[in-house]
């Protein structure tokens, strides 16, 4: 059985996907992606993807409102689906903000450098104060 950490870092893998093919008009089937990833069935996992596709106008919108500077489009493939992830989580689902920030901060700190790490922090910190409380 993996952890949600865990899960979070193959949720990341499969949106990280999900780009390079939609980048390049490549077809894909979102379940099948999910199944190269995963051993067993996980509704986490297909309710987080899912959930962020549907969404992803809106979570992108919110990132820019909170990027200093920048945008989304702007920063590389793996720090867009650590924030897609984190804003969904944030926005979307029952986990504690805390967490959700947490969680979007450690797999930052695994794959991006330190001013990326802190960008993702202040961008979810500020969705935090001023959209959810």
């Amino acid at each position: 059985m993996k952890t949600r950490s865990e899960l979070r870092e193959i949720i990341i893998k499969i949106l990280y996907e999900i780009s390079i093919y939609e980048e390049t008009d490549f077809d894909y089937d979102i379940n099948s992606l999910i199944k190269e990833q995963l051993e067993i069935e996980n509704n986490y996992v297909h309710d987080c993807i899912n959930g962020i596709i549907k969404n992803r106008d809106e979570i992108i919108k919110l990132a820019n409102k909170y990027l200093n500077d920048w945008t989304m489009d702007r920063l590389n493939k793996v720090d867009q689906a650590i924030l897609l992830l984190g804003i969904y989580e944030l926005m979307y689902t029952e986990t504690p903000s805390i967490v959700s920030i947490n969680e979007a901060i450690e797999l930052s700190k695994k794959y991006s450098d330190e001013a990326v790490t802190k960008m993702i922090n202040g961008v979810l910190d500020k969705i935090y104060h001023e959209e959810i409380k």
